[in-house]
């Protein structure tokens, strides 16, 4: 895989070091900025740049404006740090076209999947053929799931479901972000169809069922234990 690039954007140096030391760890390439005036400036000086961690509250230019900048003229993947979590804000941010919002103070190695996953969908990174999670093997071309190697029958959305689910181990999901990413953003039901579409499934997954978590009042994790 090629080095990918990640603009870290952020007026306090301490947060930026944290983020970038993580990311270095995953053998990202890292530059820095410290205010958004900064942030344009790099970012269309340096065509390279694969994904964007952008706080809102800065000096010069607050995100907001720096993502509308960038938006005029690029796609590039947005995660947009927040120090609390408001509604409006979001629903903003989305329309401005952030992809992903991060509440402060956060886990690194949450933000670190969730880069990987968003750079996942937009194909920075090799997604495998072929998904393996503990004792579950997806063949996303065959269509072909195994648990402890006896292939089951899933709907094309349990199986879909699944393959999300895998992709994003170990990140806390929202019934939102499900719905968004595996049933999309022009469904208009409800979203206790992902419960009865999580109980079919983890019926089906039979002894691994419980890899995926119930986060009360939120969502679904995913998560295979370390000792499998």
């Amino acid at each position: 895989m090629d080095e990918l690039k990640i603009l870290v954007v952020d007026d306090e140096s301490r947060m930026r070091k944290l983020v970038s030391d993580f990311l270095t760890k995953k053998d990202y390439k890292v530059i820095e900025a410290g205010d958004g005036e900064e942030a344009v400036d790099l970012f269309f000086s340096d065509k390279n740049i694969d994904l964007i961690i952008l706080d809102v509250m800065m000096p010069k230019m607050d995100g907001w404006e720096v993502t509308r900048q960038i938006r005029k003229f690029s796609k590039v993947p947005i995660i947009m740090l927040t120090a609390k979590s408001e509604e409006q804000d979001e629903l903003l941010g989305f329309e401005l076209g952030v992809d992903e919002f991060i509440t402060k103070p956060f886990s690194p190695k949450i933000l670190t999947a969730r880069v990987d996953a968003i750079l996942r969908r937009a194909n920075k990174i090799g997604a495998s053929d072929v998904l393996k999670a503990g004792n579950i093997e997806v063949n996303k071309v065959a269509h072909i799931v195994k648990v402890c190697d006896q292939p089951i029958e899933l709907s094309f959305k349990e199986f879909e479901l699944l393959c999300y689910f895998i992709e994003n181990q170990g990140i806390a999901l929202s019934r939102e972000n499900i719905l968004n990413n595996v049933w999309n953003y022009d469904y208009f039901g409800d979203a206790r169809t992902i419960d009865t579409h999580v109980k079919k499934l983890r019926s089906k997954l039979g002894s691994q069922s419980d890899y995926i978590k119930t986060i009360w009042g939120m969502g679904y994790k995913f998560e295979v234990s370390t000792e499998e």
